[in-house]
């Protein structure tokens, strides 16, 4: 089985999912500066979400790119995925709603470390059907050190929102951040 419908249907879950939680964004009724403040937090919320989200666009699409062989288990990995980001747009809402309080922060972490997780699940499901550790992708991955550091950070900020949510959000903006610097592993492999 090719890869180009499963391509084409993330990106359609994908942009969906960003419309979606554009569409979360409300309209002031005032037409001052002012008028935007209480929509601070929901648009900070969305920003961050919108990163996230154009990350695992930009991963995914690369690591699609090593994909010669598509199985059903990659197939169900990939709906796992898109199944958390697509609560995405739900805890975005929650959290900026909210002013970022400590269950919005912790669950919209929550909702993170699952994607990543999932993200995780679908890479070796397509290692596993390309060649295992000599694929393409194993190779460009190997240690995966971002991967790990991400998980652990957002196992650090889901607890750490009860105790301090900003210093979540920190963790939650780090993690962007460190994924926001072009990985260029799997294009180094595909360019060798």
């Amino acid at each position: 089985m090719g890869k180009t419908r499963l391509e084409a249907f993330s990106d359609g879950v994908l942009a969906i999912i960003i419309t979606i939680m554009v569409l979360e964004l409300r309209v002031p009724h005032g037409s001052d500066l002012q008028s935007l403040q209480p929509l601070l937090p929901v648009f900070l919320s969305y920003i961050l979400s919108f990163i996230y989200l154009g990350i695992y666009w930009n991963n995914h699409h690369h690591m699609l790119h090593t994909v010669r062989r598509v199985t059903g288990a990659i197939l169900w990995s990939n709906l796992h995925l898109l199944f958390w980001l697509s609560l995405v747009p739900f805890v975005t809402g929650w959290m900026g709603e909210n002013h970022f309080a400590a269950l919005p922060t912790a669950l919209y972490g929550v909702v993170l470390f699952m994607a990543a997780v999932a993200y995780l699940i679908l890479q070796s499901r397509i290692i596993s059907a390309n060649g295992g550790k000599d694929s393409l992708l194993a190779k460009a991955v190997e240690k995966d050190r971002k991967g790990k550091v991400s998980q652990v950070l957002y196992a650090i900020a889901i607890p750490l929102a009860f105790w301090n949510q900003w210093l979540s959000d920190a963790l939650y903006v780090l993690v962007a951040v460190i994924w926001l610097i072009p990985d260029r592993r799997i294009e180094r492999i595909l360019e060798e």
